[in-house]
């Protein structure tokens, strides 16, 4: 897959952006364990609201691989525009709308998945991101309001001729929000509709269903979000699977010990001792999880300081499962 300047191997696949979780040590994360790519936490499109702790964060690209994706949340013309020639200008390399986020607080805003409400809106919005960028503008949507309202496919032809890249298609709708079934065989349908390349998205938890996902919707390559958390090498082992090649096995022991631990540095040093600590409770509660089920996740969430977290880990793990470090301490 060809994106502007950025040539994506085959096969594809992307980290989804996520509020909270798809952040710069995340994605740096998941880039070095295999993903094709990893798209930024949604940002406002009001750039007078940049100066916050949390848009600097998310608007943190700081030794990341290209391409450099920044998905933009808002729902007027000439401030997404300006928005984008300010991201770009810092050293994006591709401005994503955000079309799918369920929130009620981002819905209530007429944002996220309410605009599919209003195609005429979104192919203003869209015309507005080509014209002002010369970098690729992709789209991340739904398949529409409610299941009685289903215009996916409407809404990415129209996407198409206003220049879009790239589409990336969660099956569900924005009332379902992330219960229910998804319904791939309308992404098939936005995929038989269009020219350009369609990422399939929602619920993709194994390298088997990647592949059922792909042969059942024909997309260009499968988007990874929820599946992702607590197991950062899943990307990177969905990407052996559609290729044929051998699975890399999950880190386990000493290098799972690593990775946990480097993670959690990673959003210590990001966002402070304090807020990484916050942070990080979630992180840990997923690897926790997906990794060492029989542990009680209670004692992490007590801890109140960075260090005490770090040391609990380690732990945890065992004095000789951190005695190597980790080959890259700063994530870049």
């Amino acid at each position: 897959m060809i994106l502007g300047d950025h040539h994506l191997a085959d096969p594809i696949v992307f980290l989804a952006p996520m509020a909270g979780v798809s952040d710069r040590p995340f994605r740096m994360l998941c880039r070095s364990l295999g993903a094709s790519a990893a798209v930024s936490e949604m940002v406002t499109s009001d750039t007078r609201l940049w100066h916050t702790a949390k848009s600097r964060n998310r608007l943190d690209h700081r030794g990341e691989p290209g391409p450099r994706i920044v998905q933009l949340l808002g729902n007027e013309p000439g401030m997404l525009a300006m928005a984008a020639q300010e991201n770009v200008a810092n050293g994006a390399d591709i401005i994503d709308l955000n079309l799918g986020c369920p929130a009620k607080k981002v819905c209530n805003k007429a944002a996220g998945s309410a605009l599919l409400a209003d195609e005429p809106l979104v192919e203003r919005l869209l015309r507005a991101l080509t014209a002002a960028v010369s970098v690729p503008v992709t789209l991340k949507m739904r398949l529409g309001i409610d299941r009685d309202h289903l215009n996916a496919v409407r809404v990415a032809t129209l996407a198409e001729s206003a220049g879009v890249a790239m589409i990336s298609v969660h099956g569900r709708t924005r009332t379902c929000g992330y219960r229910g079934e998804v319904d791939y065989d309308t992404i098939a349908r936005v995929v038989d509709a269009v020219a350009i390349p369609v990422l399939a998205n929602g619920d993709i938890t194994t390298p088997e269903q990647a592949r059922a996902v792909i042969q059942r919707t024909g997309a260009a390559g499968v988007m990874v979000g929820r599946g992702a958390q607590g197991r950062p090498w899943l990307p990177g082992q969905i990407r052996a699977a559609l290729s044929g090649r051998p699975i890399p096995p999950a880190p386990v022991g000493p290098a799972l010990a690593r990775l946990v631990l480097e993670h959690v540095m990673a959003l210590h040093r990001q966002y402070g001792p304090e807020q990484g600590l916050r942070i990080a409770r979630k992180h840990i509660g997923w690897y926790l999880a997906r990794n060492r089920p029989g542990v009680d996740r209670r004692r992490f969430l007590a801890i109140v300081d960075a260090h005490g977290q770090l040391a609990a880990l380690s732990q945890l793990f065992g004095a000789s499962a951190v005695a190597a470090p980790w080959p890259d301490t700063e994530l870049q």
